[in-house]
C-alpha cells in the first residue's frame, strides 16, 4: 500500500517540522488545492505547493480540486509534482490535458466525485496513469467514509485490466476501514486526520503504524 498523507489535516504552521517526521514513513504527501469554485473550500495554490516541494524530499501527489483545470494545471508543471490529478467534472478536454501533463514527465491522474460513474473516463485510461476515487463529497473536511466507494473501486480494477494504472483512494479513511479499501482494489491510499490526529511527532508515527499493520 502506497500512503500519501494530506497535509490539509496537518499543523500548517509547524509544516517543515511535520513533514520530516512522516519523510521515512510515507511514499508521498498530497496536497489538495481547492478554488472556493469547483468546491466551496479555499486551500492552497502554486505558490504553497512550490514552498512544501522546497522544504521536503517526498514526491508530491497534488490533487487540483478546481474550476477549469487548463488554467490551471500548467502553473505546477515547473514544481514537477510526482502526480498532478484533475477533476474529470471540471473539464470537456481531459485526454488533452491528461496527455500535457505527462509531456512534462508528470503522471497523469483523474478524480472523481463520489456520484460520477466510471464511464466517464473509460475513453481516457489510456492516457493517464492514476485515478483517484473521492470516498467523502470534496471539499468538505472531516466526513465519514461513504462505502459506495468499494464497489466503484472494484468495478475499475476491472475496467483497468492489464493497464498501469495506480488506484487511489482519498476520503474518511482510517483504521476501521482500510482494509475493506485495500482488498476492493486500491493501491494507493489517503489518509489525514489518520496520520495527523494527536499532532505530536510520536502520535504521529504510532497512527502511521497503525495504518501499516492492516495495509
Amino acid at each position: 500500500m502506497l500512503l500519501s498523507p494530506s497535509i490539509l489535516a496537518a499543523d500548517l504552521i509547524d509544516l517543515k517540522s511535520t513533514l520530516k517526521v512522516i519523510e521515512p514513513l510515507v511514499e508521498f504527501v498530497h496536497i489538495d488545492v481547492m478554488d472556493g469554485h469547483f468546491v466551496p473550500t479555499l486551500s492552497f495554490g502554486e505558490i504553497y505547493t512550490r514552498s512544501v516541494a522546497q522544504s521536503t524530499s517526498l514526491p508530491l501527489d497534488v490533487h487540483l480540486m478546481v474550476s477549469r483545470p487548463e488554467i490551471e494545471v500548467p502553473k505546477y508543471f515547473d514544481i514537477k509534482p510526482a502526480n498532478l490529478t484533475f477533476h474529470v467534472e471540471a473539464t470537456n478536454f481531459g485526454v488533452r490535458l491528461a496527455n500535457q501533463i505527462r509531456e512534462q514527465g508528470i503522471k497523469a491522474g483523474v478524480s472523481l466525485n463520489p456520484q460520477t460513474p466510471l464511464a466517464t473516463i473509460e475513453h481516457m485510461l489510456d492516457h493517464i496513469d492514476l485515478v483517484l476515487i473521492m470516498s467523502v463529497e470534496p471539499g468538505f473536511y472531516g466526513q465519514s467514509f461513504l462505502p459506495l466507494a468499494l464497489d466503484k473501486i472494484s468495478s475499475l480494477k476491472k475496467m483497468i485490466g492489464k493497464r498501469q494504472i495506480t488506484i487511489e483512494v482519498d476520503g474518511g479513511i482510517n483504521t476501521s476501514n482500510l482494509s475493506q479499501v485495500t482488498s476492493a482494489g486500491a493501491d494507493m491510499i489517503v489518509a489525514g486526520s489518520a496520520v495527523f490526529r494527536g499532532g505530536t511527532a510520536e502520535q504521529i508515527k504510532k497512527n502511521i503504524a497503525a495504518l501499516r499493520e492492516i495495509g
